[in-house]
């Protein structure tokens, strides 16, 4: 490493398999170390070398620094962000502060999407419909299930067709508000480029629904920035596709966790189904312009 580490603490949140720490230079400036097996190469290196684009293109993020091999694998440094989690400090804002970190975060979103997929990917409707097919399958087989959560199954069965034609794009793999963070300068930052992957550019607002549940005025915003204020009607056809086909697949999910996570994801379901009046109105109740 071209950074001399003086002083390493690991750091333990996230859901990341990779291990983290926040290491110091001799000058004392902190960093984020990210260390991934060794046969994850070259997938670190494109997700080093998108995320430098990224950089590039004006997003507020942690910002790659170094790439490389050691004795434990593959490392990525970050910068480290001096900040809170997003979702842990929202309540802290007023509305309108609220909305308008939403609108920067979908604006953010919509140039992570201006990242073209590789030519040669597999199309998105066969890529998802087998996805589909596996998530409700699992859910179906599942030995729990959610109250009125045939709403989902027959709301992806009826609308399984719009996936048909479906761009792909890079996306982030997990765009929430629980992988944000706000700066002391008040610079709403975001983080956990980890998961990222190609897919419909749509498919990503499937986690929406846990700024929703921290703040709607948030997911609000997030869809007005990223369509500037003129969302159109496929797009919530498609979101509460892939919302539904989330929901099915996170109980199964849930289950080798234990109850503390089946109960978050049987109430999330509810609030879901809540939203979109049992899946008969496609545009969600938490959605105020």
């Amino acid at each position: 490493m071209n950074i001399k580490i003086v002083d390493r603490k690991p750091v333990e949140k996230g859901w990341s398999g990779e291990q983290k720490y926040c290491i110091t230079d001799e000058n004392g400036k902190k960093y984020l170390l990210r260390i991934a097996p060794s046969d994850c190469h070259e997938q670190k290196k494109i997700e080093f070398q998108t995320m430098q684009k990224l950089v590039d293109m004006g997003i507020s993020m942690c910002a790659p620094i170094e790439f490389g091999t050691c004795e434990e694998g593959v490392y990525v440094i970050h910068s480290w962000i001096d900040g809170q989690d997003a979702r842990d400090v929202i309540d802290l804002y007023s509305d309108e502060q609220v909305y308008n970190y939403g609108y920067q975060a979908g604006q953010f979103l919509k140039k992570i999407h201006s990242i073209p997929a590789p030519e040669g990917i597999e199309d998105w409707e066969s890529y998802f419909g087998r996805k589909i097919d596996r998530k409700v399958s699992n859910y179906v087989n599942c030995p729990l299930q959610y109250e009125g959560g045939e709403a989902f199954v027959s709301y992806i069965e009826q609308n399984r067709h719009l996936i048909k034609n479906r761009p792909s794009t890079y996306q982030h793999g997990d765009y929430h508000i629980g992988n944000m963070m706000i700066d002391h300068e008040g610079k709403l930052v975001v983080i956990d480029f980890n998961r990222n992957d190609y897919g419909d550019p749509w498919e990503e607002f499937n986690r929406i629904v846990w700024c929703a549940q921290a703040k709607p005025k948030f997911a609000s915003g997030m869809v007005d920035g990223y369509f500037e204020g003129d969302v159109p009607m496929e797009f919530w056809k498609l979101l509460a596709l892939y919302i539904s086909s989330n929901t099915l697949s996170s109980l199964p999910w849930a289950i080798p966790f234990g109850q503390v996570e089946i109960d978050v994801m049987t109430k999330q379901a509810k609030e879901i189904l809540e939203w979109y009046d049992g899946m008969k109105n496609v545009i969600p109740s938490w959605y105020k312009r």
